[in-house]
């Protein structure tokens, strides 16, 4: 089979496929995974969360054996991490305009254009942080962990800024709404008047 249409196909397996695998993730979580499951009720339903990020942990683990050599996840760094990352580029829907299109920095065009198709920055961020996340909970040690590394940062930072560019939208990082302070407690009213 061919690695990159195994390494897609983990995303269209059939339902009951799917069902047998989240049965199985169901029965090997531990309580704490359980405590995060939707309503009290008997059945173990993992959240719509740990379900894609269990998934995307197996499409990572699914690309590692796909890699040429394969690569085991100890011996994974942070440049693998960024490799896997340009791969999945070719599967984007967000357009993404070059310097030299004439849309480039609008962020609604009014024609078609023959810009290429990315990953939206939004998609890799919340992609890594599923994948830190399961590294750890598979063992992984916070120090050792590729997804978490200085160039994996550095890159979805920059990815960021240039799409912000090409599509004439700033991402600007939300300012905390700080509460107001308190209030100094009532001071006790003095009655000056006499009796």
């Amino acid at each position: 089979m061919d690695p990159i249409i195994g390494f897609m196909g983990t995303t269209n397996i059939s339902y009951n496929t799917n069902l047998m695998i989240a049965a199985a993730a169901t029965t090997a979580t531990t309580s704490s995974s359980s405590s995060s499951s939707s309503g009290g009720s008997g059945t173990n339903q993992l959240s719509r969360y740990e379900n894609q990020k269990r998934r995307d942990w197996n499409t990572f683990g699914q690309y590692l054996r796909n890699h040429r050599p394969p690569l085991s996840l100890s011996r994974c760094s942070g440049a693998h991490v960024l490799e896997f990352l340009r791969y999945l580029d070719q599967f984007g829907k967000t357009k993404v305009h070059t310097h030299l299109c004439p849309f480039f920095g609008h962020p609604n065009p009014p024609a078609p254009c023959a810009c290429p198709l990315r990953q939206a920055w939004g998609s890799l961020d919340a992609l890594i942080g599923r994948l830190r996340a399961a590294f750890e909970e598979n063992g992984g040690s916070p120090e050792t962990n590729p997804f978490g590394a200085r160039a994996v940062r550095l890159y979805l930072r920059e990815v960021r800024d240039s799409q912000a560019k090409a599509r004439g939208i700033s991402y600007e990082k939300k300012k905390r709404k700080r509460p107001p302070p308190p209030l100094p407690p009532p001071q006790p009213v003095i009655s000056t008047s006499p009796n």
